[in-house]
């Protein structure tokens, strides 16, 4: 199918995992279709809790925690209309797909492998290395430093060798800001982006005024 010439270029949300230090893309993952809802939670960071004291009650002591949930459809049906073009997802379906997001939350397996050889040899602490940056993009307005914190698959159908060809992918990621990174890490200043596009954007709101609320003071 074509489509009018005239159309809007439909903008794809996705993840895009970044080296830490350089930002260089390592790998990007698009969203096959756009999900219809997206659920975003803000947790308050204030001083004053219930009760507490009432010099605190206004202060904030940083950004919210936010976080992000979608569910996320793949379908196989248009890539196997053609076939010849499509070879991979004619012999795995969608498991390419699938497995790019899942190793979103595992670890490089030769990292696991370097591991055990240092654990073989006696070594007491075996620090982590750092994964890559994860970023969820919607919209240029939106690219965030995040890190998954739920997923999961409902493989809905599968071709005679049981690769899947349908499935809805739950993910819930919690964004990254200055309180979780430090502040000279790339992530930050991907997140201080965000936050101060946040500002910008409010400042554009025009709030209306105190006679809309039927109130001619404070006071």
């Amino acid at each position: 199918m074509t489509t009018y010439p005239g159309s809007p270029r439909l903008t794809k949300g996705g993840l895009v995992r970044v080296d830490p230090n350089t930002l260089a893309v390592q790998r990007i993952i698009t969203l096959q279709y756009n999900p219809d809802n997206l659920n975003r939670t803000l947790q308050i960071q204030g001083a004053g809790g219930e009760g507490g004291d009432r010099m605190e009650a206004l202060r904030l002591t940083g950004p919210p925690i936010e976080t992000i949930k979608l569910d996320a459809e793949i379908d196989a049906t248009d890539q196997l209309e053609f076939p010849d073009q499509n070879q991979d997802t004619v012999k795995f379906g969608i498991y390419p797909h699938l497995a790019a997001l899942e190793m979103i939350v595992y670890p490089d397996s030769a990292q696991l492998q370097a591991n055990n050889s240092l654990a073989q040899i006696g070594t007491l602490e075996i620090a982590p290395t750092e994964a890559s940056l994860t970023l969820f993009v919607w919209s240029s307005q939106r690219v965030l430093p995040v890190r998954l914190t739920e997923f999961s698959v409902t493989e809905e159908a599968f071709d005679p060798a049981l690769n899947p060809l349908r499935a809805k992918v739950s993910l819930g990621m919690r964004v990254l800001s200055v309180n979780d990174l430090p502040f000279s890490h790339r992530g930050s200043s991907l997140y201080m982006a965000y936050h101060q596009q946040k500002e910008r954007l409010a400042a554009l709101f025009n709030g209306g005024s105190l006679s809309t609320l039927n109130i001619q003071r404070i006071i």
